[in-house]
C-alpha cells in the first residue's frame, strides 16, 4: 500500500495523468477509498506558486486522483473547488475523469455535477471549459442542471465557443444546439436573466468563421431551430418580446432586436402583443421603439390598431431624444389625421405633446403640423393648443401666437438664471486619536487613495509615534503591511510609491533602528531633492510628477522619524481642498519655536505651497515677522513675497506620428492631442518649486496614459491654490477620455473646480476635453465643475485674477477650446452638446452663451455632423438671455442656399440675435 501512494503521489506531483488514472483504474475499491485522505492533504496543502511553475501543472492529474479516491460527491466537490484546482478544471482529461467514475460506478456523479455548477458566479466569464467539464459531469450524471444565472452563463459561453478541447473545428451553431442535451432547460433562461444578450454579443471568436457576429450566428441558428419546429415559434417570439419590454442594457438588448427582425411577425403575432408593443414605443431603448413603431405601423395599416392605443403611446414617444423616430411619429400623426378628419382635435392635441421637446426643430415640426389642422378643430381645441405653446422655444413662441391668434410674447431676456454661490471648502476631520483608528484608515487607504485619508494618515503617525505609542503602533498597523505585500514590499517600479514610504515609516516606528535597504534609498531619495531640488533620476525612485510630493514627504518621514520625537506635521491642511490656514500654520510654528524643535524640510514647504493667494490678516503677517526660528523667518518672507506666483502655462499641440521603433500595434491613433507646457516665473524658491512649475510634454501623444488615475485628490491638494498646475500635468490623462476612450479621469475635474487659482489654456482644454469624454461619468463630472466655475464667476471671485479683472471668463475660455478641439474632430461634437444642455438647465445660461459664442466663429469655419445642435442651444440660450451679438461667419452660414438643417438653425440663431 505504502508503494502505490508513493506513486500515486509521484505520478500526480509530476503532472503524469495517464499513468494517474491507470494506476486508479487497476485498484480496487477499498485501495482507492484508503487514499482518499493522502489525496485529501496533498491538494489542500499544495503549494500553488510551485504548481504554477512546474513545466507540467500537476492539477488535472490530482483531480483524476480525487475523482478516483473521495468517499461522497460533497468530499470530491469541496476539493474540486478549493483554490488549487478550481480554476483547472479545463485541463482535466474529462474522457479520463469519467472513465474513473465509471469504474468506481459511483451513484452520486450527477450529484457531484450539480454541487460544482452550483458554485459557479454569476458573472463568470472565465474559460468556458470549465463549464464543459462539469456539463459532461452532469450528462453522465443523468441530471439535469439547475436553472440559475450562473449556469445558463456558463451553457451560453459553452454552447457559442466554435472550437473544442483540443482547437478542432465544431460543427454549425445550429447543429451545437439541436443535439445539446440542455436546450429544452436552458434556452428560455437566456431570454429571463438581465445581461445574457450581453454575453452573446461579446463572445467575438464565435464568429471566427466569418463576417458574421457571434449575435448573428444565433439569431440565425435560432430562426434556423424554429422553422424546422425544433424550437416552438409562439414560445419564442413571446419571449423575445418580454425580453425587450422589460429592457437591459443596449449591447445587451442587440441579439433579441436580431432575432424580432428575423422572425419578422406576422400581422396576427404583433396583434396579440400590441400593448406590449406600445409601451416599448416610448418606454423600449432605442432600437427597442425603432421595432415597436415598425411594428404598430403595420398594424395600423393592417386597420386594426386603435387610435387610442396609438394616441397613448405617442404622449411618450413625442418626448423621446431620437430625432427620427420622433419625426417618423409626427408624419405618422399627421397621415392620420387627414386619414380621419372627424378626430382631427384628439390627434393635434397629440402632437402637441412635441412642444415639450427639446429640439427647436421637433417643436417647429409640431407647430406646422398643428397649424395644418387648425381650420378643422374646434375654438376650444384652439385654445387648449395655445396655452400648450407656452413651453415653445426660441423664436417659436411669436410664431404660435400668430398662428393661434393670441397675443404675441413681449420680446426680451426671459430672466438670467442664476447659480448659488459656491460653498466654502469643508473643513478636515478631527486627527486620527488611536492606533487601531489609524490601522482602519490604513486599511482603507489601500481602497482608496484620498488626499484627505493619506493626510490623516501621516499625520496621526508622526503625532502617535511623538506621544511613545510605539506598542500600540506595532500591534495594531502591523498586521495591515504583513496582510498586503503587493502594496507596501519595494516590487519593480513601484519602490518608490507613497505606500513604500510609509510602510518603510511605520517599520522604523516599530521596529527601529532597521536601516535595512529600503530605508537607505528613501534616505539617498530625500538627500537628493534637498540638494539638487529633484525627485526621480539617478539616485531616486520617487515620481518626478506632483503627486512624488506625497511619496517624498513619506520618505521624510520613514528617515526622520526614528531619530526624533517631532511632535507633529505643519503641513496637514486646514480644508479637505488642500488649503492651509495662514493663521492656524502661525500657531504651529510658534509653538515650534517656544519648543525648540524644526519642523521637517519638505514638510514646511508643502505647508507653505498650501497657503491661500488672498491677503494674509494683517495680525497673521505682523506676528510672523516677530518669529525668530529659521522656519519662522521663512513663513514670515513667504507671505511678505505673496506665495507662489503663477507658471507660464501654454498650450502644447503633440502630433500622432511617433519615432521609429516606438509604436505599438494595438495604439488608437490619435492625429492630435494639444496638452500643456509650465515654466516658473521666476528663479528661486523652494526646493520642490521648479520641478513642480516645469513641464516638457512629449512631442507625440501617450498611449493611454495612466499618471494620476486613483490619485486625483492627491494631486489635487499638492498646489491647492494653483490648480492651472495640476491640470497640466494631467490634461494627457483627461485628453484620452475623449481621444482614446479611457475611463474615469474626468473625476479629476470637479476637485480642480473645487480648488482655487486663475482658470489657465490647461484647465480650459482639460474641461473642453471632459466634456467630449466618451463615457457619461466623465462627461457628468465636467458639467459639475463647469457649474462650479460659473458660479465663481457669477460670485465675482477667481477664477479670474484679482489682478487682472479683464481676463476672460471661464467660460469663454473653455469654449473657445472646445472650438479648436471640435474643429478637426480630436473632440466629437455630438457629446459635447449635451452637456452644455445640462449646464444651460442647471443655470450656468450666462456662461454657457460664454462658451458658444467664442465656439462658433471657428466650428462655422470647418462645420462638424452636430454643428445644428449647437446651433439650435445657442437659439435657446441666447433667447433665454436676451443676447444680442452680430457673428459675421453665422450671417455666412445663414445665407447659404439650400434648406439643410445647419441653414435653418443658423437663420433661427441670426433671428433671434438680431436686434
Amino acid at each position: 500500500m505504502t508503494l502505490a501512494v508513493q506513486m500515486l503521489e509521484r505520478r500526480a506531483q509530476s503532472g503524469d495523468h495517464a499513468g494517474v488514472a491507470r494506476l486508479l483504474l487497476h485498484l480496487s475499491e477499498e485501495e482507492r477509498l484508503a487514499f482518499g485522505k493522502v489525496v485529501e492533504a496533498a491538494v489542500k496543502g499544495a503549494d500553488p506558486a510551485l504548481w504554477w511553475r512546474a513545466a507540467v501543472n500537476p492539477a488535472p492529474a490530482w483531480a483524476l486522483a480525487v475523482i478516483g479516491t473521495a468517499p461522497s460527491a460533497a468530499r470530491a466537490a469541496g476539493l474540486l473547488t478549493h483554490r488549487n484546482l478550481r480554476d483547472r478544471w479545463r485541463l482535466i482529461p474529462v474522457d479520463r475523469f469519467l472513465a474513473i467514475a465509471q469504474a468506481r460506478r459511483l451513484d452520486w456523479l450527477g450529484d457531484l455535477g450539480t454541487r460544482l455548477i452550483r458554485r459557479r458566479r454569476a458573472r463568470d466569464d472565465s474559460d468556458t471549459g470549465q463549464w464543459v467539464f462539469v456539463a459532461s459531469i452532469m450528462r453522465a450524471g443523468g441530471v439535469e442542471p439547475p436553472v440559475t444565472e450562473g449556469v445558463v452563463n456558463g451553457w451560453l459561453r459553452g454552447l457559442l465557443r466554435p472550437f473544442g478541447d483540443r482547437g478542432q473545428k465544431r460543427p454549425p451553431l445550429d447543429v451545437r444546439m439541436r443535439e445539446d442535451p440542455f436546450l429544452d432547460v436552458l434556452l428560455p433562461a437566456v431570454f429571463e436573466f438581465d445581461g445574457m444578450g450581453g454575453v452573446i454579443t461579446g463572445f467575438s471568436w464565435a464568429a471566427s468563421d466569418g463576417p458574421p457576429t457571434a449575435a448573428r450566428h444565433f439569431t440565425t441558428a435560432v430562426v434556423s431551430l424554429v422553422a424546422e419546429g425544433r424550437l416552438e415559434r409562439k414560445e419564442i417570439l413571446a419571449a423575445v418580446v418580454d425580453r425587450l419590454l422589460r429592457g437591459d442594457k443596449p449591447n445587451s438588448l442587440r441579439p433579441f432586436v436580431q432575432l424580432h427582425d428575423e422572425l419578422a411577425p406576422t400581422v396576427d403575432e404583433i396583434a396579440a402583443s400590441t400593448l406590449d408593443y406600445a409601451r416599448m414605443l416610448g418606454d423600449g431603448a432605442g432600437p427597442v421603439a425603432t421595432l415597436s413603431q415598425r411594428a404598430l405601423r403595420v398594424l395600423d395599416d393592417a386597420g386594426r390598431l386603435d387610435l387610442e392605443t396609438l394616441l397613448d403611446a405617442s404622449a411618450t414617444a413625442l418626448l423621446r431624444t431620437e430625432k427620427t423616430l420622433v419625426k417618423g411619429q409626427l408624419s405618422w400623426l399627421e397621415r392620420v389625421a387627414l386619414r380621419e378628419p372627424e378626430r382631427a382635435g384628439e390627434v393635434s392635441w397629440a402632437i402637441a405633446a412635441a412642444f415639450g421637446h427639446p429640439a427647436l426643430d421637433v417643436q417647429e415640426r409640431a407647430l406646422t403640423l398643428v397649424g395644418k389642422q387648425i381650420p378643422r378643430l374646434a375654438p376650444e381645441t384652439v385654445a387648449r393648443l395655445a396655452e400648450a405653446a407656452a413651453v415653445l422655444g426660441g423664436d417659436l413662441p411669436a410664431r404660435a401666437a400668430a398662428l393661434f391668434g393670441a397675443a404675441a410674447p413681449v420680446a426680451g431676456p426671459l430672466g438670467v438664471p442664476s447659480l448659488p454661490p459656491p460653498p466654502e471648502p469643508a473643513l478636515m476631520p478631527p486627527p486620527i486619536a488611536s492606533a487601531a483608528e489609524l490601522a482602519e484608515e490604513l486599511a482603507a487607504l489601500l481602497h482608496d487613495q484620498s488626499g484627505v485619508r493619506w493626510e490623516r494618515v501621516l499625520a496621526a503617525l508622526v503625532s502617535l509615534h511623538a506621544a511613545d505609542e510605539r506598542a500600540a503602533l506595532a500591534a495594531a498597523l502591523s498586521p495591515v503591511i504583513e496582510r498586503h505585500p503587493d502594496r507596501f514590499e519595494e516590487i519593480g517600479r513601484d519602490s518608490g510609491s507613497p505606500f513604500v514610504c510609509l510602510a518603510t515609516a511605520v517599520r522604523m516606528v516599530v521596529d527601529a533602528p532597521r536601516h535595512d535597504s529600503t530605508h537607505q534609498q528613501l534616505l539617498s531619495a530625500v538627500r537628493i531633492a534637498w540638494q539638487e531640488g529633484r525627485r526621480g533620476g539617478a539616485g531616486s525612485k520617487l515620481s518626478d510628477r506632483p503627486d512624488g510630493v506625497l511619496a517624498l514627504r513619506a520618505a521624510e518621514v520613514a528617515v526622520h522619524l526614528s531619530g526624533s520625537m517631532m511632535p507633529m506635521l505643519v503641513a496637514t491642511p486646514t480644508h479637505v481642498t488642500g488649503s492651509l490656514d495662514p493663521a492656524v500654520l502661525l500657531e504651529r510654528l510658534s509653538r515650534a519655536e517656544a519648543e525648540g524643535w524644526q519642523p521637517w524640510p519638505f514638510d514646511l514647504e508643502q505647508a507653505l505651497l498650501r497657503l491661500p493667494r488672498a491677503a494674509v490678516p494683517a495680525g497673521v503677517s505682523t506676528r510672523a515677522a516677530a518669529l525668530t526660528s529659521p522656519a519662522g523667518r521663512q513663513f514670515a518672507q513667504w507671505l511678505a513675497s505673496g506665495g507662489l506666483p503663477d507658471p507660464v502655462s501654454e498650450l502644447f499641440t503633440q502630433h500622432g506620428a511617433r519615432p521609429a521603433g516606438r509604436r505599438h500595434s494595438w495604439d488608437a491613433q490619435v492625429p492630435r492631442r494639444v496638452v500643456a507646457t509650465l515654466l516658473p516665473s521666476r528663479d528661486g524658491g523652494l526646493r520642490l518649486e521648479r520641478q513642480l512649475l516645469t513641464l516638457k510634454p512629449f512631442a507625440y501623444p501617450v498611449h493611454r496614459p495612466n499618471h494620476f488615475y486613483g490619485a486625483e485628490e492627491v494631486l489635487a491638494m499638492v498646489l491647492p491654490h494653483h490648480r492651472e498646475v495640476a491640470a497640466a500635468w494631467a490634461l494627457g490623462d483627461v485628453a484620452s477620455t475623449a481621444d482614446q476612450g479611457q475611463k474615469g479621469r474626468g473625476r479629476l475635474l470637479p476637485m480642480l473646480a473645487d480648488r482655487a487659482g486663475p482658470v489657465g489654456p490647461a484647465m480650459a482644454t482639460a474641461l473642453a476635453y471632459t466634456f467630449g469624454a466618451k463615457h457619461q461619468p466623465d462627461r457628468a463630472a465636467a458639467v459639475d465643475a463647469f457649474l462650479t466655475l460659473a458660479a465663481a464667476d457669477a460670485a465675482g471671485r477667481p477664477p479670474r485674477s484679482a489682478a487682472h479683472p479683464s481676463e476672460p471668463t471661464s467660460g469663454t475660455m473653455v469654449g473657445a477650446a472646445i472650438g479648436d478641439l471640435c474643429s478637426d474632430g480630436a473632440v466629437k461634437l455630438n457629446r459635447v452638446v449635451p452637456g452644455l444642455a445640462d449646464a444651460h438647465r442647471a443655470g450656468a445660461t450666462v456662461a454657457v452663451w460664454e462658451a458658444i459664442a467664442a465656439a462658433l466663429p471657428v466650428l462655422l469655419q470647418a462645420p462638424q455632423g452636430s454643428l445644428p445642435d449647437l446651433l439650435e442651444l445657442a437659439t435657446q440660450v441666447a433667447v433665454t438671455l436676451g443676447a444680442r451679438a452680430d457673428i459675421p461667419a453665422l450671417t455666412e452660414a445663414a445665407d447659404r442656399p439650400g434648406t439643410t438643417r445647419l441653414v435653418q438653425e443658423a437663420k433661427r440663431l441670426r433671428s433671434a440675435l438680431a436686434p
